[in-house]
């Protein structure tokens, strides 16, 4: 008797274990399936219904950074190898365009030379993949110049990517990052520009 009621304890305890694991297992598909696991927690550790996607950010110098929301919220991490070294790759400024020659006044259509311009530099560069990053001068609002280049850098990598090129990131820096002082009128046209980043 007492053999027997060994065999089913440990029987039962067995059973309970995988009831367990397939418990969990049930539990975590279903939050997958729901896309929890795709969502940002809340202070409370809840769900608050937004979605993240991480991706892999390279900055200026062509290192290799983790990030969720473009890093805005500070989601970043170095992106590193088994080794912990940084995931860095050879990046150079490639092409520097003065905008007033590619886009009218306050536009980001690039003019159909521009846009030609533009194609066959991407066709010949010869790069692994590029960064475009847009400038303003200081004229407009803080607000407005960020816009403006960014929608005029995102022009410029439609056109990379209608070549073939792979671009892995656009930004729009506006006017915080002037090249030369915004208090004179060759100053003014120095800073605005799309900067194109090479990575190879």
């Amino acid at each position: 008797m007492g053999h027997h009621a060994n065999f089913a304890r440990k029987f039962m305890t067995a059973a309970a274990a995988v009831s367990l694991v397939m418990g969990i297992f049930t539990s975590s598909t279903a939050l997958a399936q729901d896309g929890l696991f795709g969502r940002l927690l809340d202070n409370d550790g809840k769900a608050t219904g937004e979605r993240y996607a991480p991706t892999v950010w390279v900055d200026p110098d062509g290192c290799e950074h983790w990030v969720m929301d473009d890093g805005f919220e500070g989601y970043m991490s170095n992106h590193v190898n088994r080794q912990g070294i940084p995931v860095c790759h050879r990046a150079n400024v490639c092409g520097v365009m003065n905008t007033d020659q590619y886009f009218a006044t306050n536009s980001y259509k690039l003019s159909a030379g521009g846009r030609q311009n533009l194609a066959n530099f991407f066709s010949s560069a010869n790069s692994r993949a590029y960064i475009i990053a847009g400038h303003t001068d200081a004229r407009a609002s803080d607000e407005y110049n960020m816009r403006l280049s960014y929608n005029r850098a995102n022009a410029v990598a439609a056109v990379a990517a209608s070549v073939g090129a792979k671009v892995i990131d656009v930004r729009g820096y506006g006017e915080r990052m002037p090249k030369k002082p915004n208090n004179s009128a060759s100053g003014m046209a120095q800073n605005r520009r799309v900067k194109i980043i090479c990575i190879r």
